[in-house]
């Protein structure tokens, strides 16, 4: 997943290009969904990596639990929900017709 995919290119007026901010959708909860406690200092690409096989879909992760802007790291004692594949899946399809 690129997570820039569905980010326009912007202009400034001198010409500079930025990308416009991606926000994802509320992230539905699922009877399915996996939770854990954070027990040792984890980043969030790498737990992407390990649920999804994709060190880009941190995003997701983030946005299901509130975690908003700040750092990739996340503390021990920590709970965090991770999304299903199929609600991952869903939510990059969603966002690539949105484009």
């Amino acid at each position: 997943m690129n997570r820039y995919i569905s980010s326009n290119i912007l202009k400034t007026q001198d010409k500079s290009r930025y990308l416009s901010t991606s926000l994802f959708p509320e992230i539905p909860t699922s009877p399915d969904d996996v939770y854990i406690q954070i027990t040792t200092t984890e980043r969030l690409d790498l737990l992407a990596n390990k649920f999804y096989d994709d060190v880009t879909a941190w995003p997701v992760i983030a946005a299901a639990n509130n975690l908003g802007k700040g750092s990739l790291y996340i503390k021990p004692g920590t709970v965090l929900r991770i999304p299903t594949s199929q609600t991952f899946t869903d939510i990059i399809e969603q966002k690539n017709n949105n484009r």
